[in-house]
């Protein structure tokens, strides 16, 4: 019979105002204020009094009973308690000093920082998370769960060099093999505790749905189950806000976990803090070459990175790190959420996520992310990276063919680089022949050199050369 540990993440983002308008804005006070939508206040304590509060006064007691689970609060998440929700998080900080109870770390922006092509962000934000909570809760995290758990080698060796004993990954079926993710495993030398992601996910997205040939899920199910799958360790991990925000109290989640202790005793289960399962001895080297994570139905970075804006986004807040003086402001927009809100994978996005559509979403991000970087004092040698800011919507150089839009768009010089390179040549035909190019470098990025470079341009290969030897230009000044 397998020991089960369960996990639990405490999020919530700063969602974008989808109602920002720059023309607007006279005064500048705090930009979170500016920035950020109202309704984060709104949905906190929302969440506080569905989740929070209810779910963590049966967690206390569950702990009491001998139940054993960890937490993993994002850094925005207790910014937002100690604004709105501090009865809740009074709650969290009884839960974080319990015998029974293990804290993990995480990024301090719960961001996708992890993917950045320079990782020093990312070990920055674990260790400014590790800082909070041991403010916070008075405690020093032994175990990491990265964002959405995305992992790969190259994060396994980070959080090996961090210090941890163990890091959570998903138990992604393709890089498994027919393993079993009810072991432990190792990865650059590494402790790796796979989700079982089947029995996970029974709780968080099955659980209210009707039509799922195992409803009702009830707590003395649930125990049967684990009581019945091999293993040394069955690793449960799941939305905290599933019980009684995802899942209303009316569904009757919060009552399978007030039961779930005393039916996973009766079936013999026996729970296990995550730094006791890192004790196991491993079972074998696990090889992640690519990055998965536990998101959608491939497990891997589509999510957020699938679609041509998500990763015009991504690239505009990459090289905002290296342009932005103000580091703390900047990471809030890393969070994954606002690259959730983007993606067209989603039938809808809810209320939750961001108060708009993908294409919405998008277009606040970058009209957000846009005025900050116009701040004055906010970039580092403005001289140097006026031709890198990161563009709003109405600015971004569009390709066109003829009347019908062609599908690329720039929102910098450096993404107006790259689109040459794939553009169709009678789109950039088009736009060579009507002066378009040098025109929107003039009036736009305001680069007289370079639009007097391009305007000598007239075939591709030339308007590639001058475009790339400028940009390589003003990377070079920012060293």
């Amino acid at each position: 019979m397998s020991m089960v540990s369960f996990g639990f993440e405490v999020h919530q983002p700063f969602r974008l105002d989808h109602k920002f308008d720059a023309t607007e804005v006279i005064k500048r006070g705090d930009l979170r204020h500016i920035y950020f939508s109202n309704k984060n206040k709104e949905i906190l304590e929302r969440v506080v009094q569905n989740c929070y509060v209810p779910a963590t006064e049966i967690m206390l007691d569950n702990l009491d009973q001998g139940f054993k689970c960890a937490f993993s609060f994002s850094g925005t998440a207790i910014e937002q308690l100690e604004k709105w929700g501090k009865d809740a998080l009074e709650l969290f900080k009884q839960v974080a000093v319990h015998e029974n109870a293990e804290i993990l770390a995480e990024t301090y922006y719960h961001s996708l920082a992890s993917l950045f092509h320079d990782k020093d962000e990312f070990e920055k934000q674990v260790r400014l998370h590790q800082q909070l909570m041991k403010n916070t809760f008075r405690v020093n995290p032994n175990v990491f769960v990265n964002t959405d758990f995305i992992f790969n080698n190259g994060i396994a060796s980070i959080v090996k060099r961090l210090g941890f004993s163990a890091t959570y990954a998903e138990g992604v079926d393709r890089v498994l093999e027919g393993r079993t993710p009810n072991d432990v495993y190792t990865c650059q030398g590494m402790k790796v505790l796979m989700r079982n992601y089947k029995l996970s996910d029974d709780i968080a997205f099955h659980f209210g749905n009707k039509d799922w040939d195992q409803y009702p899920l009830s707590a003395d199910k649930f125990a049967s189950w684990l009581a019945a799958t091999p293993g040394d360790c069955i690793n449960i991990f799941l939305p905290y806000e599933t019980f009684g925000e995802h899942g209303s109290k009316e569904s009757g989640i919060l009552e399978f976990l007030r039961w779930l202790p005393s039916e996973l005793m009766d079936k013999g289960n026996e729970c296990a803090l995550p730094s006791q399962v890192a004790r196991i001895d491993a079972r074998e080297e696990l090889n992640v070459e690519e990055m998965t994570s536990w998101a959608g139905a491939d497990k891997d970075l589509s999510i957020w990175l699938g679609d041509c804006k998500q990763r015009i986004a991504f690239k505009a807040i990459e090289r905002a790190k290296s342009l932005v003086k103000n580091k703390d402001i900047l990471r809030y927009f890393q969070a994954s959420d606002h690259f959730l809100a983007m993606s067209p994978m989603l039938s809808a996005v809810p209320s939750y996520y961001s108060e708009g559509g993908p294409f919405e979403s998008f277009v606040t991000y970058m009209k957000i992310l846009s005025d900050l970087e116009q701040i004055p004092g906010m970039m580092r040698t403005k001289g140097a990276v006026m031709g890198l800011l990161c563009l709003p919507p109405e600015k971004a150089f569009h390709f066109f063919a003829g009347d019908r839009y062609a599908g690329y768009s720039a929102y910098s010089l450096d993404e107006f680089a790259d689109q040459l390179q794939v553009v169709p040549n009678d789109v950039i035909t088009y736009h060579l022949e009507r002066g378009d190019f040098s025109r929107w470098i003039e009036e736009v990025l305001g680069d007289t050199q370079l639009t007097a470079e391009v305007g000598k341009c007239a075939m591709r290969h030339e308007l590639v050369e001058a475009v790339e030897k400028r940009r390589d230009y003003l990377y070079h000044r920012l060293k």
